[in-house]
């Protein structure tokens, strides 16, 4: 048994951690009778102290008996345990990884982030890492609403504002909450971010796919939709990137207000955007519902994010917030609200967009010179460029061929929902630094030239009504 004297474990624990794995891989028996604690100590040249606070954790954890005059010994039910493997990820893992609506993990700024973790432990009071207001802690929503006013153009009411777990739970309450007021469907974008989808339909809403064109959604078609509610990407519509313009805002904001109906703006990645336009909720607090989160903006694994209701369905999306979870976890609100105070998050967008434009440049070029037949969308900036194949080629097998090489991405007809798309690819850059982007679009250009021909196989698969399975 050694033990690191000068390491960053204390004693007790590497204590504890050797006799629990020397149990568990069955190196001691059920049983089998340990020295005494002064012993033990004696042996290993430690205080009598370490030994004891190891044998009562033990203990405590079923793993040894102890009895007053009796012999520390392994306990009799405990067996040993073979090894396991390590846990698989339901993730895939790629060495070149061009999924969309990552942001630059390695950039996330863990120093500056750590500072706010630091002072919102140090400066909160005791109850305030208790069970809270299921809206949120005040800091968070005071310090969201003012950054959202200024960078948004929101109209942003700290009362009504909501933390939540990111888009899919605000979305989710959402629809739960439209189901049980007899909404039978929700309008979404076409193509548009698939989790919507399954997000609408989970809850047992019914799907109405309104198409997209250079000037974002087709109101008239949504007009004649029968839907109640639209769920719609306004500042950077995923995944063609195009604005909803001005016109478009008007009739969508008139359609919602003639018919007491509720836009639903998903505001993922609009301050990253190369054409930074304000909030849709901004012109119409009462008709449409914004909801943001930190995923693009810092890290996904945060889950974090933020609604503002219109007042009239604020009470309602609480209340099935604190059913939900009692709120969402205090220690990010906090450090959250500390680092937007301090002006961290504005200076790390400003960073980021700087970066994200480079690796944009990067990623065009690369395709110009490797696949001069893809047709990339107009540059508006984001975490994401759209590219179009050419006619003949089998999107399923492109993913395919680029997955055994090592580059993960995901075809368009994944964000279609009525199949009418041409093949294509929504590259994301932000997660890859620049060589890696070259060398991600190299593989993939190797991926094309591997293909068999296609073309017979793509246009029997479109005449059957689909543009491809990923």
């Amino acid at each position: 048994m050694e033990l690191e004297r000068d390491g960053d474990v204390p004693l007790y624990e590497q204590l504890e951690r050797t006799l629990r794995d020397a149990i568990r891989h069955g190196r001691l028996h059920a049983s089998t009778r340990l020295p005494s604690s002064r012993g033990l100590a004696a042996e290993l040249g430690i205080s009598r102290g370490v030994v004891t606070s190891a044998y009562d954790q033990l203990a405590a954890e079923g793993y040894l008996e102890t009895r007053q005059g009796a012999h520390v010994r392994v306990a009799r039910g405990v067996r040993a345990q073979p090894p396991r493997p390590p846990t698989p990820s339901l993730l895939g893992k790629f060495a070149y990884d061009f999924t969309p609506g990552l942001p630059d993990l390695a950039g996330f700024p863990r120093d500056r982030w750590l500072r706010s973790i630091r002072s919102a432990w140090r400066e909160t009071a005791l109850d305030a890492v208790g069970y809270g207001d299921p809206r949120g802690v005040p800091e968070l929503r005071e310090a969201l609403a003012d950054y959202l006013a200024r960078a948004r153009g929101a109209a942003a009411d700290p009362e009504h504002l909501l933390v939540c777990t990111g888009f899919r739970q605000g979305l989710s309450l959402t629809c739960r909450w439209l189901r049980a007021n007899g909404i039978e469907q929700v309008a979404l974008e076409d193509p548009g971010w698939h989790a919507q989808r399954l997000i609408v339909e989970e809850a047992g809403l019914i799907v109405a796919p309104i198409a997209v064109d250079e000037d974002g959604i087709n109101v008239d078609a949504l007009k004649s939709s029968g839907a109640e509610a639209v769920v719609v990407t306004p500042a950077h519509q995923f995944p063609t990137g195009v604005v909803l313009s001005a016109r478009r805002r008007a009739a969508l904001i008139e359609w919602a207000e003639r018919g007491d109906r509720l836009i639903i703006e998903d505001d993922y990645d609009a301050e990253l955007s190369r054409e930074r336009v304000g909030a849709l909720q901004g012109l119409a607090p009462d008709r449409v519902l914004y909801i943001g989160s930190a995923s693009k903006r810092l890290t996904p694994g945060m889950r974090l994010g933020w609604m503002l209701p219109p007042s009239w369905l604020s009470w309602a999306l609480i209340s099935a917030k604190a059913i939900e979870d009692a709120g969402s976890e205090i220690a990010g609100q906090l450090a959250l609200a500390d680092f937007i105070a301090r002006g961290e998050l504005e200076r790390h967008l400003r960073r980021m967009r700087l970066r994200y434009a480079q690796r944009r440049e990067v990623l065009l070029a690369a395709l110009a010179r490797e696949l001069p037949d893809w047709q990339p969308s107009a540059d508006r900036g984001g975490l994401h460029l759209t590219v179009v194949l050419p006619d003949h080629t089998d999107e399923a097998a492109l993913l395919t061929a680029a997955a055994r090489r090592g580059v993960g991405v995901e075809g368009l007809s994944l964000h279609s929902y009525t199949g009418d798309c041409p093949p294509g690819l929504v590259l994301g850059h932000a997660c890859l630094a620049e060589p890696a982007i070259e060398r991600g679009v190299q593989l993939l250009a190797s991926a094309v030239s591997a293909m068999p021909a296609s073309r017979a196989l793509a246009v029997d698969r479109r005449s059957r009504g689909g543009c491809g399975e990923s």
